[in-house]
């Protein structure tokens, strides 16, 4: 079990327990004192020169680490999501969901050709072999993009249309509706997270770890809403934006 220091006096001090025995990778060996929770394996604290030093056990790291990673997945598919939303300009990620078959894969659109945007209102497709145009064709009819593609035998143009006021405010309501559904996965994360804090707590971790791990569940959280509000925020500007 490793177990890392919370403040930290000696950078990166890391401690080993290996069969109920302790082995110390420092300079400082035997002068560190510390306490030692036989039953469930785990520091409970360290004193350093008459100073008290609280471990936060590797068990709690990895919950709070788990936790952490879904919330940053949840902000990376709203980020994700919102860039497919058409907000009147021309914006190649509106594409990045359609796949279609190329030599017996499903591949995505981006993988049979070149996409680009000549202007604020045209998207340009050109496969790389231009068989592929129909297929290409079919494809975007098909997809929940809502523009009909014009292929003139060599490229294909999207022309994006200009958005009502009416318009607009329907994507901003979509935008907000898929930036709770991601606060509503941040807030789950952040429940679970600390569901099992209280079952380690139970199992013999001190209650003042368990409640300092709490505390920094509800930071990260906080710190990952405030991440929602800025994607959204950003994508509300750019949808409203005549």
């Amino acid at each position: 079990m490793y177990l890392k220091i919370e403040e930290n006096p000696l950078s990166d001090l890391i401690w080993i327990f290996i069969n109920n025995k302790c082995e110390i990778d420092n300079e400082y060996g035997s002068d560190i004192q510390f306490g030692y929770n036989i039953r469930t394996d785990k520091i409970i604290s360290l004193n350093i020169e008459n100073k008290k030093y609280i471990f936060m056990a590797a068990d709690l790291k990895q919950i709070e680490q788990k936790a952490e990673a879904k919330m940053l997945a949840s902000v990376e598919f709203l980020d994700e999501t919102l860039s497919r939303i058409r907000a009147g300009k021309a914006n190649p990620h509106i594409l990045d969901g359609i796949k279609l078959e190329y030599y017996g894969s499903i591949t995505p659109l981006s993988g049979v050709a070149a996409i680009n945007t000549p202007d604020a209102r045209t998207i340009i497709v050109q496969p790389w072999e231009k068989q592929m145009l129909k297929e290409v064709e079919k494809a975007i009819l098909n997809s929940d993009v809502g523009i009909t593609p014009d292929n003139n035998g060599e490229i294909i143009r999207l022309t994006i249309p200009p958005l009502t006021e009416e318009r607009r405010k329907q994507l901003v309501k979509q935008a907000k509706q898929e930036a709770e559904e991601a606060k509503v996965s941040i807030r789950n994360a952040r429940r679970d997270a600390i569901d099992s804090i209280k079952k380690a707590v139970k199992e013999g971790v001190a209650e003042d770890m368990g409640k300092d791990a709490e505390n920094d569940m509800q930071k990260l959280h906080d710190k990952y809403i405030k991440k929602i509000d800025d994607v959204f925020a950003i994508k509300e500007k750019e949808i409203l934006t005549v």
